[in-house]
């Protein structure tokens, strides 16, 4: 194919033929901004400076490289962001009163919706690479790299700049059409292409997201403290969950989704369209004690091309004891109750230190229902 020369009008024409070929690729929208993200330098600072970060070391070591493209990948003029909606196919329209049901139900698993498919990571870089590759195809981009979550990027803060969304209080991004159910990813390229406006915020006098949060974690508008987020607890955190959070999970083992099963924005979440996202392993139908159940060799074979795999057992191991610990405490159901006892002793003699004590946690929860009962 003949390569477009890089002058303004073919970059202007460049990009709408960008943007119709990520809609064939399944991306939702595609938006253009620049490598200027002076204005993110300072929070991103106190962020890391407060210890907000948590374990997440790699946040420390990459420093202020997140809020400067060009130096991460150098040569980069314009970095092209992409949005990949996730809610599956099939979800109803009552899904987030069905995701809220769950919750409830203290034998049930709950995992976060994104992850109960197929890994994102895989299904956006191959479609991001795609998308690169018609680029090339059609003009010398110049340096071009491709970005699925998995290098210091701070890709709300570009998806906003690239009219995407805006920042929500919980710190995600919001879109109008699309609430937040959604993946972003990324291209940084050295191309001078005409850039996308900024969105506006929308959020308003809303607070919903902030009240929500089980673990208080949102600390205020846009400040997150990690440390007490669910999501940081079930996947990134290596070692003991915190006891004062540990009742205040419920059955969450991989992930939560509060902050935007409230959001109003959500109403307008858009389904995906590809069946990547569709659950697998019937992770949106699980009981604690069913993925309790399962072998170290079972957990591998049954998370293969799941986001899940990356924690390993141990941790997932963990979070299900903490889950049946808040089970045993919250359960009405006494055979439930009696088959989850069961369970946790059947595994403690071979269980390593950091699991033993999760269930010897979760055991005391038992203990301290039937105390409270007798009182």
């Amino acid at each position: 194919m003949e390569q477009l020369s890089a002058s303004p009008e073919h970059l202007h024409s460049l990009v709408q033929d960008i943007k119709q070929q990520g809609r064939a690729l399944g991306f939702s929208q595609i938006g253009i901004s620049g490598v200027e993200l002076a204005a993110a330098e300072a929070p991103l600072l106190a962020w890391l400076a407060a210890g907000h970060h948590g374990e997440m070391d790699y946040m420390q070591r990459h420093g202020l490289k997140r809020a400067r493209p060009a130096e991460l990948v150098p040569g980069t003029l314009r970095v092209i962001t992409a949005r990949m909606d996730y809610l599956p196919r099939h979800a109803e329209p009552g899904w987030r009163d069905t995701e809220w049901l769950r919750l409830e139900q203290p034998a049930a698993a709950s995992v976060s919706l994104y992850a109960r498919g197929r890994d994102y990571h895989k299904v956006l870089r191959a479609r991001l690479q795609q998308l690169a590759e018609f680029i090339a195809a059609r003009v010398d981009p110049g340096v071009v790299r491709v970005f699925t979550d998995s290098a210091p990027v701070l890709e709300v803060e570009l998806a906003a700049r690239a009219g995407l969304g805006w920042r929500g209080k919980h710190t995600l991004l919001l879109n109008r059409d699309g609430g937040s159910m959604f993946f972003l990813g990324e291209i940084f390229i050295g191309l001078p292409l005409p850039m996308d406006a900024p969105a506006d915020a929308h959020c308003g006098s809303c607070t919903r997201c902030i009240t929500v949060c089980p673990t208080q974690a949102i600390l205020g508008p846009e400040r997150l403290d990690a440390r007490r987020c669910i999501s940081y607890l079930t996947i990134e955190s290596a070692g003991p969950i915190p006891l004062e959070l540990r009742p205040l999970m419920g059955n969450r083992i991989y992930g939560c989704d509060d902050c935007q099963l409230v959001c109003p924005w959500n109403r307008y979440a858009q389904r995906s369209t590809l069946p990547d996202f569709d659950p697998r392993q019937g992770l949106d139908q699980a009981g604690l004690l069913d993925l309790w159940d399962w072998s170290d060799a079972q957990f591998l074979q049954r998370t293969e091309g799941s986001a899940i795999r990356r924690i390993g057992f141990a941790r997932w191991q963990r979070n299900l004891a903490v889950a049946l610990g808040n089970g045993l405490r919250e359960s009405t159901d006494a055979a439930w109750r009696r088959a989850a006892v069961k369970a946790l002793h059947r595994t403690a003699p071979h269980a390593s230190l950091l699991l033993r004590e999760h269930i010897d946690w979760a055991l005391s929860q038992a203990e301290e229902r039937t105390d409270a009962a007798s009182r």
